[in-house]
């Protein structure tokens, strides 16, 4: 794959930036997500992170079970996306 190929498309992220990632020794995605920013944009990594862990697997010999997702963080209770957006205070 050519270095300029786009892997995440919501944070413009390229196959070069994740294998030169990869070779400094970040080899998880949670690592890679940190530090590039992929599966941050508005897909929240449903359209990149199986492509990046595959190419984490390619790098590194491991397999993908080894590689795992990042886990989801959901907030700790429900809120209105009004209170998000500001348009009223929090009762």
């Amino acid at each position: 794959m050519k270095d300029d190929v786009v892997i995440c498309r919501c944070e413009d992220v390229t196959y070069g930036q994740i294998v030169q990632a990869i070779d400094e020794g970040l080899t998880t995605l949670e690592e890679i997500k940190r530090v590039l920013r992929c599966g941050m944009g508005p897909c929240q990594g449903r359209t990149c992170s199986r492509l990046i862990a595959r190419i984490i697997a390619e790098k590194t010999g491991r397999s993908m079970d080894e590689i795992g997702f990042p886990l989801d963080r959901p907030p700790v209770r429900p809120v209105e996306i009004g209170i998000l957006a500001g348009e009223r205070d929090e009762a």
